[in-house]
């Protein structure tokens, strides 16, 4: 006979299990306090143990409306404001685009503990419809306002077949200790071309958690970015899943963890049919005492022949006290296909300090150079150009930080 015995929960996973059964989430919050939050004994946080990290929970947060100034600036950017959860007007949406909004998460079900948290605090998620080909980006702008609170959001974003489209969510907040979890399904559709991009930018007392879940038809195209560069605590997960021959993605990544952060990007690809491919390309940058995590892993089903899959990832250490952690992982059934990963990580080359040093370069802005070399791949993958500077000037203000 087996007996299990109840774990014991810390004050956070106590206050979860409340907030849970505040909003009428009675067997979700029974299910959390059998299980607790993840610790590294569960593989997908191995290195983000969130028993540990986790110590303070904000109250859940209260109706703001307003939607102010944006806090990233696009060009020319469509716009749409979602403040402490709640979606704001949008104004008149380009031609082709059906804005709305509809109750709950637009997650799946998932055995992910994150997952289930948005799953049942989440009121009212974004819902963008792209019909056809859309001109401007849209910039879906989520903000947390006044004192600490804990916000779960979402988004469910349909692009129709043969359609194309440039989409940006970012997440900012204001200064105090907030905890975000954002929930975002996007549907690319057969033949469809689109970039989805998500940036963390929230204060550095904040915790963030996002997770993307992609569905990927036949002959599609999707680009996916993700920029983590604010919270102090932040754990983004991807989810991908081909479902349709001919169908082409690439990822791509980004880290930049400074003085005491943890920041961790996990992803997890799988071919399901034949004839598909992807990329992935993760980058991390770690001064200080920060860590970076980035965990790949490319599933490729029994009857996905042909699949072409290929991972990198790559560290930068400004510091000797940084860490970067990196885990790949393939698993493949199939017996017809051309897979692979690789990772690098250490600091910055001295040969290359030393010519640019050798020629008049400052030290510091020799360094400056080569960290944007660096990081020149990830910029160099958004074809907006409004977009990729706005983008550029995420990296410019971190590193003005670090001067």
């Amino acid at each position: 006979m087996n007996v299990q015995t109840p774990i014991r929960l810390t004050a956070a996973e106590e206050s979860l299990a409340a907030q849970l059964e505040s909003v009428g989430a009675g067997d979700a919050a029974m299910r959390f306090r059998a299980a607790g939050l993840p610790t590294r004994r569960v593989e997908a946080y191995h290195y983000t143990d969130l028993k540990v990290l986790l110590s303070d929970i904000p109250p859940l947060a209260g109706a703001v409306t307003g939607t102010g100034a944006p806090s990233f600036d696009i060009p020319g950017a469509y716009r749409v404001v979602v403040t402490n959860g709640a979606v704001q007007n949008a104004g008149t949406a380009p031609a082709g685009v059906i804005v709305g909004k509809v109750a709950g998460s637009t997650l799946g079900l998932r055995d992910d503990t994150v997952v289930r948290l948005n799953s049942a605090l989440v009121k009212e998620a974004v819902t963008i419809e792209l019909a056809g080909s859309v001109d401007p980006v849209i910039h879906v702008d989520r903000r947390t306002d006044g004192d600490a609170a804990h916000v779960a959001t979402g988004s469910k974003i349909t692009v129709a077949p043969g359609a194309s489209a440039t989409i940006i969510e970012t997440v900012s907040t204001s200064d105090a200790g907030h905890m975000g979890n954002l929930g975002t399904y996007v549907a690319v559709g057969e033949g469809a071309n689109v970039t989805h991009i998500v940036v963390d930018l929230s204060a550095n007392q904040a915790t963030q958690f996002s997770t993307l879940e992609y569905r990927i038809d036949a002959e599609a195209s999707l680009k996916s970015i993700v920029i983590q560069a604010g919270a102090n605590l932040a754990r983004a997960q991807v989810f991908a899943d081909f479902v349709g021959e001919g169908a082409h993605s690439d990822f791509f990544g980004l880290n930049l963890v400074d003085t005491n952060q943890h920041r961790d990007i996990t992803l997890d690809v799988t071919h399901s049919v034949p004839n598909t491919t992807s990329t992935e390309l993760f980058k991390q940058i770690g001064r200080g005492r920060g860590k970076g995590v980035f965990q790949g892993k490319i599933t490729v089903a029994k009857d996905a022949q042909k699949t072409d899959a290929k991972m990198m990832s790559q560290g930068l250490m400004l510091s000797e006290g940084a860490e970067i952690l990196t885990k790949p992982e393939l698993v493949i059934y199939a017996d017809d296909v051309v897979c692979g990963h690789g990772a690098t990580c250490g600091d910055l080359d001295e040969t290359w300090m030393f010519y640019l040093m050798s020629r008049g370069i400052p030290k510091a802005v020799a360094e400056t150079m080569l960290i944007r070399a660096f990081l020149e791949e990830i910029v160099d993958a958004v074809e907006d150009e409004a977009l990729a500077e706005a983008l550029s000037g995420i990296v410019d203000g971190w590193l003005a930080k670090g001067a």
